[in-house]
């Protein structure tokens, strides 16, 4: 498979990783869209949101409490930090490989007006 994140969790690509256990990792954006950008992956290849299986609902849910665990880990928890997940060229997702962004670290409010 040519899927640059399945190489990453398979450490043929380096990573600057930030969290890792039996089926997710995340590591450090490398074109960052704030100071805190993590992407949150699953080992297992799944393309997109749209990939997902009822199988796969206790994965879906241990992304979201991972995101939370890595957000303490780059000290946003307390301050704030937003996630997202992008699906699809029109949806702006880069690498068709689910992923979940986790970004903080600045007051978004500001820019919003």
């Amino acid at each position: 498979m040519d899927c640059v994140f399945c190489k990453i969790a398979a450490g043929t690509i380096p990573a600057d990783v930030v969290y890792s256990d039996g089926e997710l990792m995340a590591f450090r954006d490398i074109h960052p869209m704030a100071p805190v950008h993590d992407i949150l992956i699953p080992r297992k290849h799944i393309g997109s949101p749209n990939g997902l299986s009822d199988a796969d609902q206790a994965l879906a849910g241990s992304m979201l409490l991972a995101a939370g665990k890595v957000a303490i880990k780059e000290g946003i928890a307390e301050s704030g930090y937003r996630l997202a997940i992008n699906s699809g060229p029109h949806g702006t997702q880069a690498v068709p490989h689910l992923h979940l962004h986790i970004l903080g670290g600045r007051l978004l409010s500001a820019e919003l007006g």
